[in-house]
This record gives C-alpha cells, sequence and structure tokens, in this order.
C-alpha cells in the first residue's frame, strides 16, 4: 500500500482488535490511516525558524516508529482515543527534536513550557482541521473528521492545499499569503474559496 495514502475501507477498530492480538500487518495498517492527518500538524506545529532544520514527515517516521514500540502501552479502543494517543507522541517528538536545535531545550522548566505550548496548539489545530466540515456525514460521524479532511487534502492540487494551510492553520492575514505565494492578493482570495469549496465538495462525495 502507498505508505502516503489512507486505505478508505478499512475500519479502525477491526484494525485494533487485530493489531491488539499481535498481527504487525494490522497495526501497520492502522497507523498508516494517520499517515496525512500527523504530517499535516506537524506541518502546523513547526515553527518557521525550525522548518530548515526540521522535516514533517521525518518527524511523523519518528512518530510511527515510536508507537510501534510503544503500542502495548496504549489503552484505548476508540479511533479518537488512538488519534490523541498518536498526536501527544508527535508533540514529544517535535518538542525533543526542538530541544536539540535551540536555546530553550537547555533549560527543563522552558522545555515542559514548549511541551505545553505544543499540545495547546496541536489543539487548536485540531479544531480547524475539523471544522469546515459543518453538517458531517455518516461517514465523518463514524471517523474523525480532522483525519477525513488530511486525506482529503492530500488530493487537493499542492497550490490549493498551501492556500488552506497557510490561512486556517497557520491563521496568516490574506497579504502575507500573497506576499509568501507570489500571487495577487485577489487571487489568493479567490485561491482560498475554490480550495474551500473543493474541500467541502469531496468530503460530500465521500460521504
Amino acid at each position: 500500500m502507498d505508505p502516503g495514502i489512507s486505505d478508505p475501507d478499512a475500519r479502525p477498530e477491526d484494525l485494533l482488535d487485530c493489531a491488539r492480538a499481535g498481527d504487525p500487518v494490522a497495526r501497520g495498517r492502522l497507523l498508516e490511516l494517520y499517515r496525512n492527518y500527523l504530517r499535516l500538524m506537524a506541518r502546523s506545529l513547526i515553527g518557521r525558524p525550525l522548518r530548515v532544520l526540521l522535516d514533517a514527515s521525518d518527524l511523523v517516521q519518528e512518530t510511527f516508529l515510536k508507537a510501534h514500540r510503544e503500542f502495548h502501552q496504549f489503552a484505548g479502543s476508540t479511533e479518537p482515543e488512538l488519534v490523541a494517543w498518536l498526536r501527544k507522541i508527535l508533540v514529544n517528538t517535535l518538542a525533543n527534536q526542538a530541544k536539540h536545535h535551540t536555546a530553550q531545550g537547555r533549560d527543563y522548566r522552558r522545555q515542559q513550557s514548549l511541551e505545553a505550548l505544543l499540545d495547546r496548539s496541536s489543539l487548536a489545530v485540531q479544531r480547524a482541521l475539523a471544522r469546515p466540515i459543518s453538517s458531517p456525514s455518516a461517514q465523518a460521524v463514524r471517523r474523525e473528521q480532522a483525519v477525513l479532511l488530511a486525506d482529503a487534502l492530500e488530493h487537493l492540487p499542492a497550490h490549493y492545499r498551501e492556500v488552506f494551510i497557510l490561512r486556517n492553520l497557520e491563521h496568516l492575514p490574506f497579504p502575507t499569503i500573497a506576499q509568501r505565494m507570489g500571487r495577487s492578493l485577489d487571487a489568493v482570495q479567490v485561491l482560498w474559496k475554490r480550495a474551500m469549496d473543493r474541500l467541502i465538495t469531496m468530503l460530500r462525495e465521500r460521504s
């Protein structure tokens, strides 16, 4: 299976049961369901000064390695619990990586503050990801909305995905986004509207 694409037919609870029974293939398939979501989370949480040093895909891979290694410690039984557990591993991984690249990491108390900040930020990103789904479909009721949205984003053109991230997750004003993307203000606003319309359409089609 393409590691960058989630399996839409896999039920997380079924895979979780098999993974708990010791099936390594099921555990791998289960974690792959959240690659797009975790990569988007990582991209949103990495501060601009650290982006030259840290890569979102590398952070996700390290998160998966830790999740495989510590899977026996996961005590939940639902997808929301699993997503929260993976998100916590990602946040801690990012905090540890940042510790090696910033002076903050030399102070334990500051490191704790960094982890708290990242955790608050991750919850804000979670809410921002789920917000475009105004009327949850049957599928969205069964699955974590933010995970479904992250998967849909992966199927958008790159410039649609970029404007969504800059506006909805990084909360940049349109003039700043226009400068960042090298486009006019009007062009960026139109691009964002089209990206949102396309996302909503895709999510409804998958319901």
